[in-house]
């Protein structure tokens, strides 16, 4: 019999051990694929002139059929959440935003990649989403 598998328990990630360029510069977070494509869209932040970063939100509640984070992480980031900011975690090179909920919609994509100008000292209106709505 094989022993379960345990959930993915991410690392949390700083803001300021992030790029400084994304406080600085008008950023793009572009999905890769439609956003209803499940649990994790990956994406990417750009900005003019820089390398871009991958990015994926991550909807942490998504437990069939198997949980996609530890409880540990989910629990953090509904904390994070409540008091108006997005959990940041590490997945090898990637950053993941990891949001509430077991799908990832349109209104919590452009609420995320706010908590994370938020989060990085960004000027207002210095992000912009570009969501591809295929399936």
């Amino acid at each position: 019999m094989n022993p379960p598998h345990e959930p993915p328990s991410y690392d949390e990630a700083d803001p300021f051990d992030l790029p400084a360029w994304l406080g600085e510069s008008e950023v793009t977070w572009e999905s890769e694929r439609g956003i209803a494509t499940g649990h994790r869209v990956a994406g990417s932040l750009s900005s003019p002139g820089q390398e871009p970063i991958g990015c994926d939100l991550l909807a942490v509640d998504d437990a069939y059929p198997e949980p996609v984070a530890a409880d540990t992480v989910r629990v953090r980031t509904h904390q994070v959440w409540r008091h108006g900011e997005v959990l940041l975690a590490a997945d090898g090179p990637r950053i993941l935003l990891v949001v509430p909920g077991s799908r990832v919609d349109t209104e919590t994509a452009l609420e995320a990649v706010r908590r994370l100008a938020k989060a990085v000292g960004a000027r207002p209106g210095c992000y912009a989403v570009r969501l591809r709505l295929d399936r």
